[in-house]
């Protein structure tokens, strides 16, 4: 018989999709060999966060994957509002995958020193980025330096930037605009998963 995705042997194919409920608050985690095509449908229009366990050059990497922005006009304009949310909330998504697969964690310690690379995906060139939170030891406990003035390594630092962010017009546009853009398909989301 093969090996199941809970055997602490198999790494790579492994992924996990971290599913929110913006109504309920609910987190649902799924750990498979393969990233569920069928949860993902709209994957536009959700919150998911898909995280997959790659080999680069030997070395194991775990790649999360976010979805920004697209594939319609509409949607870039949330695109700063999702990626600042995405940033923000990475480390609890990291939690999630530490916590939900921890047999594998506890057994094989030295996937905490696995780099983790954030793909931002957006139609916009902006956001449409990847970057580098370093080990996932570090990066479970958020990103240290600066991205783009959204997240910063202390709390007086963040106070100021979120207020800076929060203060202009187009940003509390950007977050009303995204609160109305998927309130509705949230429901529908929310009731069927």
């Amino acid at each position: 018989m093969g090996e199941e995705v809970g055997s602490p042997a198999r790494i790579v194919p492994r992924t996990y999709t971290l599913s929110h409920c913006d109504f309920t608050a609910n987190l649902t985690l799924t750990i498979s060999n393969i990233i569920q095509r069928d949860q993902l449908k709209g994957w536009y229009n959700k919150d998911d966060v898909v995280a997959e366990w790659t080999e680069v050059n030997g070395i194991l990497c775990l790649n999360v994957h976010c979805y920004v922005s697209g594939p319609n006009s509409l949607s870039d304009l949330a695109a700063e509002f999702r990626y600042h949310i995405f940033s923000k909330e990475l480390p609890l998504v990291l939690e999630a995958v530490l916590y939900g697969d921890s047999d594998l964690f506890s057994k094989r310690q030295e996937l905490m020193d696995a780099i983790v690379r954030v793909f931002f995906h957006s139609s916009s060139k902006k956001y449409n980025r990847v970057e580098c939170w370093g080990p996932l030891k570090d990066a479970v406990l958020g990103k240290v330096d600066k991205v783009n003035g959204f997240v910063s390594a202390s709390k007086e630092k963040e106070s100021s930037s979120n207020s800076k962010l929060w203060g202009s017009p187009k940003s509390i546009f950007q977050a009303l605009f995204t609160f109305l853009l998927f309130y509705e398909h949230g429901q529908v989301i929310c009731e069927e998963g």
